[in-house]
């Protein structure tokens, strides 16, 4: 199967699954979670789906099941925020204006990363216009909660991507499943259609159906955070030795589904 036809699977199981609405995943928006992330190969997508249907409902926004995602992340001139991550920071954040495409809203959004590997996300509504400085309310909202300055930010990575939002029918428990990531800067792009990236957000880490499915498929906790892949691949100037043995495991991904598509299956 060629992407196409491999993205209509993955639509068709999608079309199966129990629904669950916005107003409905209230109880388990987890901002303060502990997150697991995985990588997938595209084409197996479909199956891992099927074998999910039975745990989970999917997120509905306005009839879609596939919603999209507009993001702009921001860091200092020097990368700081990435190199936070690259270092292994243990208390570090992630800044971003992120427009929620299916449901017409748009939240600028601070995710902190503790010494105790917790992740929190808080983020205030905004109107859904993007802007590559940091003021007024956003600011503010920003300085009351972080050590960071406003004025040394600046938008300096895009995001775009489909996602599946899965929520567990008998735990608080949320998957999200993303597709076809393209990131992009003002001189550089890159894309990444052959992989899936899930992220296991739970209370706290312990067992979960998915898990359990994607460890019978051979995938390993492990993948990328988006904002630390993107930079990576559209700033070739960037450090990312700490980064080579995740880079490694998403080029082995990756090969995955080239073998999958050079087989002709």
């Amino acid at each position: 199967m060629n992407f196409e036809e491999i993205l209509s699977e993955i639509k068709l199981s999608v079309s199966r699954f129990e629904r669950i609405t916005l107003p409905e995943m209230d109880s388990v928006k987890l901002m303060d979670r502990m997150d697991t992330k995985y990588l997938a190969p595209f084409h197996l997508l479909p199956e891992i789906l099927s074998e999910t249907k039975e745990f989970y409902k999917i997120l509905e926004v306005n009839g879609e099941r596939i919603n999209t995602y507009d993001t702009l992340y921001y860091d200092t001139d020097n990368l700081n925020l990435y190199y936070n991550h690259h270092s292994g920071h243990r208390n570090r954040y992630k800044v971003r204006f992120r427009n929620y495409v299916s449901s017409g809203v748009s939240f600028f959004e601070i995710k902190h990363k503790t010494n105790k590997g917790r992740t929190f996300k808080t983020r205030i509504k905004q109107p859904n216009a993007f802007e590559e400085t940091i003021a007024g309310d956003k600011a503010n909202f920003l300085e009351n909660t972080t050590p960071l300055s406003a004025g040394e930010l600046k938008g300096n990575l895009w995001v775009h991507y489909k996602r599946m939002t899965l929520v567990n029918k008998n735990t608080p428990e949320r998957i999200t499943i993303d597709i076809e990531l393209n990131f992009r800067n003002n001189e550089h792009e890159s894309q990444f259609e052959k992989l899936v990236v899930v992220e296991v957000k739970q209370p706290k880490a312990g067992g979960s159906p998915i898990k359990e499915i994607l460890k019978k498929h051979n995938l390993r906790p492990g993948a990328l955070s988006k904002y630390c892949l993107g930079v990576m691949t559209t700033h070739p100037e960037v450090r990312y030795n700490r980064f080579k043995r995740k880079f490694l495991h998403l080029k082995k991904i990756i090969s995955q589904y080239d073998s999958f598509a050079a087989a002709g299956l």
